[in-house]
């Protein structure tokens, strides 16, 4: 019988899965935008690494990892729209979303950082743009009309499809601008958790009025 050999030839979006280089200024950008929208970030990778446009991981090529991040994406977009729902969404994902942007930059072939600088700047990133995304979510959620809060929702997307599109197609200028979005996140997270806390404190006093109180009976 006549044995035969076949031979396995990478196309050109599956030879960019295995052998290219990720380049870092999309990593730092994707990860900076995971801390936001975690999921759409891997399904776009995912996408974009399969058709050839940049390499990315290898993993987030698989296709069962691309389609779990779009239903995930698809059920966040919606939560992410509802007061109070989305600050919830938030709270679960304040672990999720940094152990995200620390898997994007570890998992990336051909980097010269270290294996610890890679994964604690993905979890940086991903943390600084979640503690301001959080933080302005539970100021806004205060407000009793919920347009504030749909309107946020679309700009923090629209800021993220930007980031990105900048991430596929200028690496360089993706990689600047993540950093500047990175040192703004970390002061507005800071400023707006004073102003939730403060904000808290104001509604948790008018609450605990006594019935004595000139300015007002104790609501129960």
């Amino acid at each position: 019988s006549t044995r035969r050999t076949f031979t396995w030839t990478p196309t050109r979006a599956t030879a960019g899965r295995y052998r290219r280089r990720v380049d870092l200024g999309t990593l730092i950008a994707s990860a900076w935008s995971a801390g936001i929208s975690l999921y759409g970030v891997i399904a776009l990778l995912g996408i974009s690494g399969r058709v050839g446009w940049i390499a990315t991981p290898a993993l987030l090529q698989e296709p069962w990892v691309i389609a779990l991040a779009l239903a995930l994406f698809a059920v966040e977009f919606v939560i992410d729209k509802i007061a109070w729902a989305d600050s919830i969404w938030d709270a679960v994902h304040t672990v999720i979303r940094p152990i995200g942007g620390a898997a994007i930059t570890s998992l990336a072939p051909g980097q010269e950082l270290p294996m610890p600088v890679l994964l604690a700047t993905g979890a940086v990133l991903a943390l600084s743009s979640h503690s301001a995304k959080a933080s302005a979510r539970a100021l806004i959620n205060m407000s009793p009309e919920p347009v504030s809060n749909i309107v946020t929702s679309f700009l923090e997307d629209g800021l993220v499809a930007v980031v990105m599109t900048l991430a596929i197609a200028y690496p360089k200028v993706a990689f600047g601008v993540t950093v500047v979005l990175a040192i703004a996140s970390g002061i507005v997270a800071t400023a707006l958790f004073k102003s939730a806390r403060a904000a808290t404190r104001r509604l948790r006093r008018r609450w605990n009025r006594s019935p004595t109180d000139p300015q007002g009976p104790v609501v129960r």
